[in-house]
Order: C-alpha cells, then sequence, then structure tokens
C-alpha cells in the first residue's frame, strides 16, 4: 500500500521560539455557543486543521535554558559562574516550524499540482498565522509575556511541498521549493512615511518620547491580523482614547481634523470594545464587527503616518 503524502510549508527562525519540540494538533475553534457563553468557557472543539511540528536545530541547547522549564533552586549555579570568553560570535539555534494539512493528497501528481501553481504570498501569511497561533497559545499557558509572534519577513527560508507523514514529523520531506518573500510596495510606502531612522534617533536621543496610542495601536493591530477581534477592539478603544489626548497636543496642522475623525470613531467603538469585554452582561455581549474595528485602526495609524510624514525639528 503506497504511502499517504501530506502537503506543508516550514518555516526556519534563528532562535528558538518557545515551546518545546514536539507536534501539536490544532482543531478548528468551535462555534461561539449559545448568547451568555463568555470567553473562556469551555467549547466544542472542530476537526483537525493542522499539524505544527517544531524542532530545534544547530547549537546545543543548555539545560534548563528554554523558556517554559522549571528550574530549582540552586539548580545550575555553576553554570551561572562568570567564565572567560572571546569575541567570537556565540552558535545560536534555528528553530524549525512545519505546517502540516493533515488531509493528505489522493496522489503525487496532486501534490505536484498543487505546488506548481502555489499563490507564495497566500501560502506563507497561512502558515505564520498558524504558527502564531502555537506561539500565542504556548504564551498564554506559561504566562510568559516574551513569547512573541512572528512574521514570514523573520523567516530564514520558507519551504513549501509534501512528504510522507513520518518524514514531515521528523522535519524531513519527500519534494520542495524555497518561497521566495518580499514586503508589499504599499507596505513598503506606509514604512517610509513614518521616517523610522530619524524617529529612532530622535527617541534615543531623548528629543521626544513615545505615544501610549502608538504601542497601544501596535498591539491592536497584532490581534486584528490574528483574528483575535476582542482584543483588538478592547486595545484599539484605549489607543483611542490615548490619541484623543496626545495627538491634541501636537502643532501639525495636518493633524486637527485628522484628531476630530478619530474622536467620532471613538465613541462608536468604545460601546463595540465593552460588548465585547468579559465583563459585559449576557444580553450585551457582541462580537465586534471586523470592519468597524479595521476601518478605526487604519484611520489612527494613518494620522500617526501623518504625524511623522513632515520629518521632525528642534526648538
Amino acid at each position: 500500500m503506497p504511502e499517504r503524502l501530506f502537503l506543508f510549508l516550514q518555516l526556519e527562525f534563528p532562535w528558538e521560539l518557545g515551546p518545546p519540540d514536539g507536534r501539536y494538533l490544532l482543531r478548528a475553534r468551535g462555534a461561539d455557543g449559545p448568547p451568555g457563553v463568555r470567553p473562556g468557557a469551555e467549547l466544542e472543539s472542530g476537526e483537525p486543521e493542522h499539524v505544527v511540528v517544531l524542532s530545534t536545530l544547530g547549537a546545543p541547547r543548555r539545560a534548563g535554558a528554554g523558556r517554559g522549564t522549571i528550574t530549582l533552586p540552586g539548580a545550575g549555579a555553576r553554570a551561572r559562574r562568570p567564565r572567560e570568553t572571546t569575541s567570537d560570535p556565540a552558535p545560536v539555534p534555528t528553530s524549525r516550524a512545519t505546517v502540516i494539512d493533515p488531509v493528505s493528497v489522493s496522489a503525487e501528481r496532486q501534490a505536484q499540482a498543487w505546488l506548481a501553481e502555489i499563490d507564495a504570498e497566500r501560502e506563507t501569511l497561512a502558515a505564520t498565522a498558524v504558527l502564531n497561533r502555537v506561539l500565542f497559545a504556548h504564551r498564554i499557558a506559561t504566562a510568559d509575556p516574551h513569547t512573541h509572534e512572528v512574521a514570514p519577513a523573520q523567516a530564514l527560508v520558507v519551504r513549501a511541498g509534501w512528504g510522507e507523514g513520518e518524514q514531515l514529523a521528523d522535519g524531513h520531506f519527500q519534494h520542495a521549493l524555497e518561497l521566495p518573500w518580499a514586503a508589499s510596495a504599499r507596505t513598503r510606502r506606509r514604512a517610509s512615511a513614518l521616517r523610522p531612522q530619524e524617529r529612532l534617533a530622535e527617541l534615543l536621543g531623548a528629543r521626544t518620547e513615545e505615544l501610549v496610542c502608538e504601542e497601544l495601536a501596535l498591539r491592536a493591530r497584532l490581534d486584528l491580523d490574528h483574528g483575535r477581534l476582542a482584543l483588538a477592539a478592547i486595545e484599539l478603544d484605549a489607543a483611542l482614547d490615548a490619541a484623543r489626548g496626545e495627538l491634541d497636543e501636537e502643532t501639525h496642522p495636518a493633524l486637527a481634523p485628522r484628531v476630530d475623525e478619530l474622536r467620532a470613531l471613538h465613541e462608536g467603538l468604545t460601546a463595540t470594545a465593552r460588548a465585547a469585554s468579559p465583563g459585559a452582561d449576557a444580553e450585551d455581549a457582541l462580537a465586534p464587527e471586523e470592519e468597524t474595528v479595521r476601518h478605526a485602526l487604519e484611520r489612527l495609524e494613518a494620522a500617526l503616518r501623518a504625524r511623522t510624514a513632515g520629518g521632525f525639528t528642534r526648538g
């Protein structure tokens, strides 16, 4: 009987991702359930969606050094003592994440057709989202705020292909192609409007300060991009509240109409965030509308870009 073949995407990163090496089965999230079921309640899980295989390659892992491990008091004290060193770069581990479709293909020619017509950007983004679901769950499960999600641009390599089940479980495959990755022209234009190098110099030189709304907007963007709408709505509500005060103090003439727009958007978003909050009454609890949250966040991001697009002046 011929071995079954499975399609996969594989990403490698030059650091330890956080979760222990192994196989992780991800199931489809169940329905929201009847009214009155709050976030955190136990829900029915759906069918298997993906298998994620994590493995650490390269530098040997130090005993007890991994995140999420438990170290007894006094354990490893000798290893923590200062010792002579050199300027040679330290060897670093490489983390390999293989995202596998649990439904096998009927024949190798079907796998070949899939790979020949693959949409590299779409498949890479989808695989990254699956991996980030694992990392997000690990952060919550271990209460480790320093576990962070990843982006395709951070990967050393992205591969797509097919292989037998046991092959893929070990990080190997029968056939694969390396997929190219490049930020879209729109993303590059938006990044340039922020004038990141100038802003970095201003921040490090203590000539300006970070805005609270900037950090909250980044957190809302991360959660929105990964489908965590309730978190995005709550964070964006706080970001807009902070932006009203922080941007009101700016003297840039182009910001005044944008702040007025943000003020109007905030009024509607506050109700959305309150309804999405775990403390909302069951009858008032509503899932936030993605388009509402996305539009308000994009307008806040546009205002922050307008704030820096003209450059930085010193009084």
